[in-house]
């Protein structure tokens, strides 16, 4: 036995210095409060069950990025180049940063769609515990963990870091660009400054032009804000402007320099140019609408072809329930702060960050609601930080200073604007749990005056102070019910597609119009979501040879973006629509061919280089994810790239490099691209003929009818 005043060994894995560990890791600095890791660790814990519960629930997503994931978990040069397809054919109209970081899990856990999603869920993951680590460091941990659980709970943040588009790298590199802002600022750090501009050109490799729009507020801030000479901060941003050009430049340069006989084609562009893509269909185009080689047409008013533009188009209908539950108090919150801070000095933390969130907000809400080229609705995560980020930061200046009168009516006035707010957006879903938003816009109004009481009672009763932090808690509560509401139908429910919107389906009314499937007389997918495509691919194409009169869709029109369309009714719950999950009824989404189809394609594949031909990309797309095999997407994503020419498209036939021909995809127009599908098409009826497998009319190319 031990001596009695002898201490007995910790059991394993139980030594001081572990002890030690997990307590720094439980208890974080030690000036923070008690809750404040915790805090933090319920935060990042819950953001992951949230965008981790079912993913696999929604399968392929949007099939266009899937199969070009699946290309790349298969041909590394795939992978480098954003390629469709293993055979690199056509890329996809997009830069592929995002691409890279799913085709790397399915190299590691196989093509399905968990390994593709869950690197999305956990950037979400990523993104909200940068941006409280970020707010935090200049405002406490209040303000960061506010600040993280606005992100979290944006219904367009909980659709999109389930999804496989872009936006979810983008994101998340954004955040890390003002996270690495705030370092340089706070030292006049050209190492820093430099980060971030490295963060911005990585961004730009995952969703090109749009990665630019938080630049001029960076760089602008750090001008005005960081504690060095002028001359050092003209320097150092010249720095950082060459950071960015070579972290997104050295891709564009590979490209461009390689030849065009030893890459695929770039999908979205006319002339098979990357620079083109970037400052044409993925750039000025979607400023001016001016985008050669998409769907043409135009609907919406006041020049806007997806949607009406204009200041209030961030509260329209088809998009306010997306993002702008909280915009309001962000807004209110932005300009209170800098009223506050007005008079500081020019060096000054607290007005800088709120300038720098605030910056990012105005940006980029002021170019998507004037923008008349392409939008979509999912497009707005790119505010989601910002909202967040203004939203922790002026509750928490405006809650210190809460005995003032004014920042005391300030606080009150945005809880009820909140509170307002949430009921009339829960009305355009007037049938979907109705009862919330009562339960939203009374909470909000009693928390309002519980905190404008304790606010000016705390003035001259100090005793009243004790409740202050329960008025707080009730204010954020109710602040977080109805965007929590959408965000849970959002998880609950499917999407797929290419166009897919957060939360129940709304109706016209109050800012803006509906749209797509949004008011009347807009068009709604059935229960498998989207147009059928006479069997090819099992619905969720477009019908074989276009729209009726001429292929054209109603007046004329492309594709907007606006209301919803959902193709079922409530699902029970929080739980939300059968089919598209929202997002116009799963439009422009890839089905599955019929096992006989599959069969056909599967027989003696590797004696070919595409197993099928097909026009346009979602078509392709449902082809190459059930068979695994290479599929030529004539047309690229629209249908409308000019590749292959007919001649070109003869000669591989001619080889024997593509087995089978399918008809029926792509748009069946665009503005001012090739129809390259149609020619294409043309010829091939002319000489081959026509076999109907699985419900689908097929022309195998390896046995001509003649006249060739």
């Amino acid at each position: 036995m031990p001596a009695p005043d002898a201490v007995a060994d910790p059991p394993v894995g139980d030594s001081p210095a572990r002890r030690s560990v997990a307590a720094r890791l439980l208890r974080g600095r030690p000036e923070d409060p008690a809750w404040a890791r915790p805090g933090l660790l319920a935060l990042l814990v819950g953001t992951a069950v949230l965008y981790l519960w079912r993913l696999g629930d929604s399968g392929w997503t949007n099939a266009f990025y899937s199969a070009a994931v699946q290309a790349g978990a298969t041909s590394w040069k795939a992978f480098f180049f954003g390629s469709f397809d293993a055979s690199n054919f056509i890329t996809v109209d997009k830069t592929p940063a995002s691409l890279w970081v799913m085709a790397l899990s399915a190299r590691i856990s196989g093509v399905n769609p968990w390994a593709m999603l869950a690197p999305q869920a956990l950037l979400g993951v990523a993104t909200v515990g940068l941006l409280h680590a970020t707010v935090r460091r200049w405002y406490g941990p209040a303000a960061g963990l506010l600040a993280g659980a606005v992100m979290a709970l944006t219904p367009v943040a909980a659709l999109m870091f389930r999804f496989n588009n872009p936006d979810a790298l983008l994101v998340l590199l954004l955040v890390a660009a003002v996270w690495a802002t705030v370092r340089a600022l706070e030292r006049g750090s050209t190492w820093w400054l430099a980060l971030a501009g490295a963060f911005v050109g990585f961004g730009f490799l995952a969703k090109m032009l749009q990665a630019l729009l938080v630049v001029p507020v960076l760089g602008l801030v750090y001008l005005v804000a960081a504690p060095v000479g002028v001359w050092k901060r003209v320097r150092q941003l010249g720095v950082a402007a060459l950071t960015l050009v070579a972290s997104a430049g050295w891709w564009i340069a590979v490209v461009t320099l390689v030849p065009a006989s030893s890459r695929p084609y770039i999908g979205g562009s006319q002339n098979n140019s990357v620079i083109e893509l970037t400052l044409g269909y993925n750039g000025l185009g979607r400023l001016t609408g001016d985008e050669v080689g998409s769907v043409g047409g135009g609907f919406g008013g006041n020049g806007g072809r997806w949607g009406e533009t204009g200041i209030t188009r961030m509260f329209g209908t088809d998009i306010g329930g997306q993002i702008a539950w909280l915009l309001p108090a962000a807004l209110i919150l932005f300009v209170a702060g800098v009223v506050l801070t007005a008079r500081a000095p020019r060096a000054d933390r607290t007005r800088a960050g709120l300038l720098l969130w605030g910056g990012w907000l105005l940006v980029t809400a002021g170019i998507f609601s004037f923008m008349a080229g392409i939008f979509h609705q999912y497009y707005t995560v790119a505010l989601a930080p910002a909202i967040g980020a203004l939203v922790g930061i002026g509750g928490v200046l405006l809650w210190r200073r809460r005995t003032h009168p004014a920042a005391a009516a300030t606080l009150s006035a945005t809880v009820a604007v909140t509170a307002w707010w949430g009921w009339v957006l829960l009305g355009r879903s007037a049938d979907w749990h109705p009862w919330l938003r009562w339960v939203v816009l009374v909470g909000g109004l009693v928390a309002a005056a519980v905190v404008a009481a304790t606010s000016l009672a705390d003035r001259w009763q100090p005793a009243v102070a004790r409740f202050a932090p329960a008025a707080g808690l009730v204010a954020v509560a109710a602040g977080l019910a109805a965007p929590l509401g959408y965000t849970l139908n959002t998880v609950a429910t499917p999407h797929t597609g290419s166009i897919v919107t957060a939360g129940p389906a709304v109706s016209t009314g109050g800012f803006g119009r509906g749209g797509f499937g949004g008011g009347p007389g807009g068009f709604r997918g059935g229960d498998g979501g989207g147009f059928r495509d006479s069997g090819a691919n099992g619905g969720g194409g477009f019908p074989a040879g276009g729209f009726p009169d001429g292929g054209q869709l109603p007046n004329g029109g492309r594709l907007p973006n606006g209301g919803r369309a959902t193709g079922g009714g409530q699902a029970g719950g929080f739980g939300g629509q059968r089919g598209g999950g929202g997002g116009m009824g799963g439009l422009l989404n890839a089905g599955r061919p019929s096992d006989e189809v599959v069969a056909a394609l599967t027989a003696d594949a590797d004696a070919y280089t595409w197993v099928v031909a097909t026009v346009g990309s979602n078509n392709a797309a449902g082809y190459q994810l059930a068979t695994g095999l290479p599929v030529m997407s004539i047309g690229g994503f629209n249908g409308s790239d000019p590749t292959p020419t007919l001649a070109q498209f003869q000669g591989y036939a001619k080889a024997g490099r593509i087995h089978y021909f399918v008809g029926g995809g792509g748009f069946g127009l665009s503005n001012g691209g090739a129809d390259v599908g149609s020619e294409i098409s043309a010829w091939v009826a002319a000489n081959y003929e026509s076999t109907t497998v699985g419900g689908t009319t097929m022309y195998d190319l390896t046995e001509p009818t003649g006249g060739q």
